[in-house]
């Protein structure tokens, strides 16, 4: 397969770097033709499948990119990601996944364009809104998402074709300001109490953990997460407006 033959090239010329970077590469490039089941990986595509180790790999670099936004590694967001994979994918798979990862903090050339792209040709898009919440989780395991962070965060979203206020709603889980409640919602201050009911109707209807129960546990909790944001925002509002 492409990754392979890209990941020795790339070792032959740049040892464990380039091998790490041309797997990474490879991937994209690469129809894999593995059947798999659980964690991200269960909600690829049947005609599109790959192997987990493609999509941990992809979803590493992404963390990494993150991670060194401000500039600095922060060993609290990589226990984050580490406890998130070991829940994820159970110590053993997680801590052999890890030998990678460090390598891949290292290398300065990840692209997240390219990583992206992968990941839109196989997954769906109520998974790639848990892979950006999952994202800004990263940025705030140290207490604080810093603006670094968020723009990179941003970019990603971008090119994981997640629309604005899909983003905005869930920045501010993250970023309590003024009219946070108003953003995870995706409505304007002045909307209505009737238009306050139908976004919530409808935002908790796109954050429901139903809509991922074919991942893993891990996964399922990200969503209610999210789902909890949505009522808190919600009863926020309800409460400053005195609604029945």
């Amino acid at each position: 397969m492409i990754k392979w033959f890209a990941a020795i090239l790339g070792y032959v010329f740049f040892r464990l770097p380039g091998g790490v970077l041309g797997f990474i590469i490879g991937s994209l490039l690469d129809s894999s033709t593995i059947k798999t089941r659980g964690g991200f990986s269960s909600v690829f595509s049947e005609s599109k499948q790959v192997t987990p180790a493609d999509f941990e790999l992809n979803l590493l670099s992404l963390s990494s990119i993150v991670i060194k936004a401000d500039g600095k590694v922060n060993q609290t967001e990589l226990d984050y990601v580490r406890s998130y994979f070991v829940s994820a994918y159970g110590k053993e798979r997680a801590n052999a996944t890890f030998r990678t990862f460090n390598e891949i903090i290292k290398n300065r050339d990840v692209s997240a364009h390219r990583i992206c792209a992968y990941i839109n040709q196989h997954t769906r898009y109520p998974s790639r809104l848990q892979i950006l919440h999952f994202l800004f989780g990263i940025a705030n395991a140290d207490g604080t998402v810093s603006t670094a962070e968020a723009n990179e965060i941003q970019n990603i979203a971008k090119f994981l074709r997640i629309n604005f206020r899909d983003f905005e709603s869930i920045k501010a889980m993250f970023f309590k300001t003024g009219d946070h409640a108003y953003k995870i919602l995706e409505i304007e201050k002045t909307a209505s109490d009737a238009e306050v009911k139908k976004a919530f109707r409808i935002m908790a209807k796109k954050y429901h953990p139903d809509k991922l129960q074919h991942m893993d546990e891990v996964y399922r909790k990200g969503a209610k997460e999210k789902f909890q944001e949505v009522q808190k925002a919600y009863d926020q509002i309800k409460k400053e407006r005195g609604m029945s």
